[in-house]
């Protein structure tokens, strides 16, 4: 890998990306002969239209557009592997052959790159990997919303071999792009981060998201905040945007990001919007002039163009470039659960969690679950949101004989909706296989209540790392092995003790939340409680504090300066079927 080049050139320079490979493409007028080649003759489905097997059947078409790119002053190229997946291949009966084209479309870039390599303009190339056609967080029928098309593991193991054979093909980062639905892009960030492990090296990774509407939404429903915190954990080298509208339209979406990115900045818009013939007709001064607001703002680090852009485009984009320094990548941007988090002072830093969806103690719930009503279970938790609660606890504990398959429905079905989709979810089970499934389903910032240090540090750490990989904050009960910790010396041990295992393994402070009890009607345990808040507000910065005891939270002195979050049973009322809409579906 190349990071320190990469690191050195992005200092120095605002960078250029290359602009569109299908507008390209479509300018050869291909064939299906020339999609399938020789390779391909007697394949049983047409290809005609799959961009990525041209790759294997004319790579020199490819090639002469990377070269392209390159004159106009491209310093990072796209490989052509936009849809290189066995999820989308599969379309064109192709899944088999997803690393082999991800791996080809790498070389013919890397090629390509090299040969307009110089000391003092090194060229780089980013391995494309596309949102798929499919969606594991949005439902795909109405009579069902409880049901996805495809599921993360189906999507992080495609895009593990599509990453797989990106790196062996030679690239020197990786961009997961046109993010339409943060679960996909969380699998592809969690097959990306698998092959980091596993290799032992960094990977550059470059995430952008697609937005759908004037609010900076995107398709499944997240703002921007929202995708910055979910997708945090991939340690991104750079967050941008592209696709969506033209550089005009997606101004103020990338200011706003430019505020919350805690990386480099990449912005590649359109060529404005398509015409009624699906063309596009920005020209490479007008889309040029519009991107010169932003480097004058100084929001970006790196700028190219998506759909309907050219060589010509790229050009333009490179020239206005010239003299605009980058952007400034701010010293510390807070990360928060889903992006809620309060940095505030109590009472109003409070998140009040409703706990009627915990099966273990509510009995209405467990039935809804364990009778497979989970239109009632989701009213439940709608109820508790209408009524003030902010997230929600959810345990399905006990449900049997699937409790995986309980919790995967009930979450899909209940983040159709608003007001659910928009809480903050914390999951809390005995069962490691129930909590990875629930992840799996959490488009936000997800809550885990499992781990603890009952069972020694080495398994402590081993689930720390699994929450992590799904981009999740842990809620950490203080005990040990000798069980639960009472009093305020046990306490405050076992809270420095899980902080530095959890910051020492590279688990984000802000990440961490002390799930800290008091027992009720002992004076003794509401005082410990109040002095072990103020231990951790002012001994381990960044962590929160979960507690089952709001009575008690009117003692905490403002200045032990801790974010609080509190489980409220009462924010609930008797369930009701619900008649709000859900989210658009796709």
């Amino acid at each position: 890998m190349t990071t320190g080049k990469l690191d050195e050139r992005a200092r120095e320079r605002v960078l250029i990306l290359d602009g569109a490979m299908g507008t390209m493409i479509q300018g050869f007028a291909l064939t299906e002969a020339d999609f399938r080649g020789s390779r391909f003759a007697f394949h049983r489905t047409s290809l005609l239209g799959c961009n990525d097997v041209l790759c294997l059947t004319k790579p020199d078409v490819i090639a002469s557009i990377h070269r392209s790119y390159l004159e106009a002053g491209a310093d990072i190229i796209e490989t052509c592997s936009f849809n290189a997946t066995a999820v989308s291949l599969a379309e064109y009966g192709l899944d088999d052959q997803a690393y082999e084209i991800s791996a080809a479309a790498a070389r013919i870039a890397r090629n390509a790159a090299d040969a307009f390599s110089t000391p003092d303009k090194p060229r780089f190339v980013a391995g494309n990997m596309g949102p798929t056609a499919k969606s594991a967080g949005i439902a795909p029928d109405m009579n069902d919303l409880s049901k996805r098309s495809v599921t993360f593991d189906q999507l992080a193991a495609a895009y593990y071999d599509n990453a797989r054979g990106l790196l062996d093909g030679g690239v020197d980062l990786l961009l997961i792009e046109t993010v339409f639905d943060i679960i996909n892009a969380k699998a592809a960030v969690f097959a990306v981060n698998r092959l980091k492990e596993e290799r032992r090296c960094p990977i550059p990774l470059m995430i952008s998201a697609t937005i759908a509407n004037d609010a900076g939404h995107i398709l499944s429903g997240q703002s921007l905040a929202a995708f910055c915190a979910a997708v945090r954990h991939g340690n991104p080298w750079a967050l941008g945007l592209n696709c969506s509208f033209g550089a005009d339209a997606l101004e103020p979406h990338i200011r706003e990001l430019a505020g919350l990115a805690p990386c480099l900045v990449i912005a590649y818009p359109n060529a404005g919007l398509p015409n009624r013939q699906g063309a596009y007709d920005e020209t490479p001064e007008t889309m040029s002039a519009h991107l010169e607001r932003y480097l004058q703002q100084g929001l970006v680090n790196i700028l190219g163009g998506c759909c309907g852009s050219t060589p010509a485009h790229i050009a333009a984009i490179a020239a206005k470039a010239q003299g605009f320094p980058p952007r400034k990548i701010p010293g510390r941007v807070s990360a928060s659960l889903r992006n809620f988090r309060a940095d505030r002072r109590p009472p109003e830093s409070v998140i009040p969690i409703g706990d009627r969806t915990n099966a273990a103690k509510n009995q209405e719930f467990f039935r809804c679950i364990t009778e497979e009503d989970y239109d009632e279970g989701v009213s439940i938790a709608q109820d508790m949101l209408e009524n003030g609660a902010a997230g929600i606890n959810v345990c399905v504990d006990g449900v049997l004989p699937d409790p995986k398959r309980a919790i995967t429905r009930f979450l899909n079905l209940g983040l159709c909706y608003p007001l659910f989709a928009h809480a903050l979810i914390m999951i809390e089970s005995s069962d490691w296989d129930t909590v990875e499934a629930a992840l799996k389903c959490l488009p936000g910032k997800g809550l885990v209540r499992a781990i603890n240090l009952k069972e020694g540090a080495e398994e402590f750490l081993r689930k720390a790392r699994h929450v992590r990989r799904y981009g999740a904050a842990a809620a950490v009960p203080l005990g040990d092995e000798q069980g639960a910790a009472t009093g305020y010396e046990r306490q405050i041990a076992c809270a420095e003790r899980s902080y530095a295992l959890l910051t020492g393994g590279g688990f984000p402070p802000e990440d961490i939340v002390f799930d800290v009890a008091v027992r009720p009607k002992q004076e003794q345990g509401a005082d410990d409680f109040v002095r072990v808040c103020e231990w951790i507000g002012k001994n381990c910065p960044g962590a929160a504090i979960l507690t089952n005891s709001p009575d008690f939270l009117t003692g905490i002195p403002a200045e032990a300066g801790v974010t609080l979050a509190i489980v409220d049973p009462a924010a609930a009322v008797s369930p009701r079927k619900r008649v709000s809409p859900p989210l658009p579906t796709h």
